[in-house]
């Protein structure tokens, strides 16, 4: 059997569905042919009908049509673990701010092993769910009284070898935490935890490289936590030294999530946080200005113009109540965006897209809001946008299948529910928003290799294991 190369009925290329696709890839996993309307002779692979003599193996297929591998763009592993646990009301006023607080007191727990096993255990989910990269934004840097490790990237080499070991993509996004507001206020004892210094950071993020090196299947970057979290100079010594040391490196910050953030940075800087940005810093296609939920109509546009990614994480900002992003004025201005689960209270892409779009419904009382007059399926055109926005937000090359990028798919199930006896045209449709049942995926490959094979990981029962281990322990007091 050839184990680089598989042949599919059915294939979601940049061009939309094809039928009969042959796809190749090298030992690294990089795609070096894509071939629609592909003859077969028997088991074996041929060119234009004809036998193809260099390729006499057996040819492995698809069990169901693919569709690129969606990235994640926005993770904060550890929050995995709290899914569930703060769904009570705090006090009269329960907001981001109250879960904020209640989410400082469960990361004060967290060893280094447990953050490991709670990301292991969180990326296979991922894959099962058919995400096939992820961002993760990285900000449990120190021990619990706020020293750092011995070895200062002991957490955040934690979370790269659950990936490594799960056969997930990953952009390691340290992050750069100073202040506990605006005006460079103090940090309080609660984030004692997420500190560091520009300096400090790039050093940790040069040791870090020096053991995981990057590869096709890993990236890094930064991510300066938030305008509220940063000064304007440290943050320009941040990219400074970034340029200097990872040239062209991904660059993801929180902002404008929630309405208290925008009045603060008003009150303190002048401006609302987005216009602060753009105005100070030569914003482009390197960063994802995550959320960015409250933005005004000169926002709007000056943001989608920039070239930058709104990393949008519709179940979180649900959860939490920020409110909707301004999705149809950004898109109509040619904005790009992908999604991210963010807290992981859901880690579906389709909850996410599914989001997007009835938040958009709801607000404006009218169906099928984000489709385009190039594509009236809402659910194909949000699937290409976030794919293609989320690939941009990782540095890395996936969110589609074509030559050159990387071999990452979803082979979804053809006797799903959602899609048995409905056209290719409808296919996506049926899987984002046909909410009954289980999953669609059925197979995930990242990089050639299957990692999920009948909606199963290899690795799952013992990442549970460890998983909830690492649960009964955090909960036990």
């Amino acid at each position: 059997m050839n184990d680089r190369a598989l042949f599919a009925a059915h294939a979601r290329l940049p061009d939309g569905w094809r039928e009969n696709v042959l796809l190749e890839w090298d030992a690294d996993g990089t795609l070096t042919r894509v071939s629609p309307d592909y003859a077969l002779a028997g088991d074996l692979a041929s060119r234009d009908g004809g036998p193809d003599s260099a390729r006499a193996a057996p040819l492995a297929r698809a069990a169901g049509p693919l569709v690129a591998g969606m990235p994640n763009l926005h993770s904060h592993a550890f929050q995995r673990a709290m899914a569930g646990l703060t769904e009570h009301r705090a006090n009269a006023t329960d907001s981001f701010w109250s879960w904020r607080a209640l989410m400082y007191r469960f990361a004060a727990k967290l060893t280094p092993d447990g953050i490991g096993a709670i990301a292991r255990w969180l990326d296979i989910e991922m894959l099962k769910a058919g995400y096939t990269s992820v961002c993760e934004f990285h900000y449990l840097h120190h021990g619990p009284d706020g020293r750092p490790y011995p070895n200062v990237a002991e957490t955040a080499e934690r979370v790269v070898d659950a990936a490594a070991r799960t056969g997930i993509g990953m952009t390691l996004l340290p992050v750069l935490y100073q202040f506990s507001g605006f005006g460079a206020r103090a940090p309080n004892p609660d984030q004692r935890r997420f500190i560091h210094t520009p300096d400090s950071l790039l050093r940790a993020l040069d040791g870090l490289r020096l053991r995981y090196p990057e590869d096709p299947m890993r990236r890094y970057g930064v991510a300066p936590h938030s305008l509220r979290a940063v000064s304007r100079d440290t943050l320009r010594e941040l990219l400074a030294g970034l340029d200097r040391d990872f040239q062209g490196a991904p660059i993801h910050i929180h902002i404008a999530e929630q309405t208290a953030e925008v009045d603060a940075c008003i009150a303190t800087e002048g401006a609302r946080p987005v216009r602060w940005l753009l105005d100070q810093f030569e914003v482009g296609p390197r960063w994802c200005l995550v959320h960015a939920t409250h933005l005004d109509e000169h926002e709007t546009r000056a943001l989608a113009h920039t070239g930058a990614t709104a990393g949008l994480c519709l179940t979180t900002e649900a959860n939490l109540g920020d409110g909707l992003f301004p999705a149809l004025d950004y898109v109509n201005a040619g904005g790009r965006f992908g999604i991210g689960s963010d807290s992981h209270i859901a880690v579906d892409w389709r909850a996410e897209l599914r989001l997007l779009e009835y938040g958009q419904r709801l607000a404006r009382r009218e169906r099928n809001v984000l489709a385009s007059r190039a594509q009236p399926a809402v659910a194909d055109h949000l699937f290409d946008a976030a794919a293609h926005g989320g690939a941009q937000a990782t540095g890395r090359a996936v969110g589609s299948i074509a030559v050159g990028r990387r071999a990452d798919w979803i082979v979804l199930d053809p006797d799903h529910p959602n899609l048995a006896e409905r056209p290719p045209s409808m296919w996506l449709s049926g899987a984002v928003f046909g909410e009954h049942g289980a999953s669609p995926v059925r197979d995930v490959y990242v990089g050639g290799q299957r990692r999920v094979e009948r909606g199963r990981h290899a690795q799952e029962e013992e990442a549970f294991a460890d998983y909830r281990r690492v649960l009964r322990e955090l909960l036990a007091d």
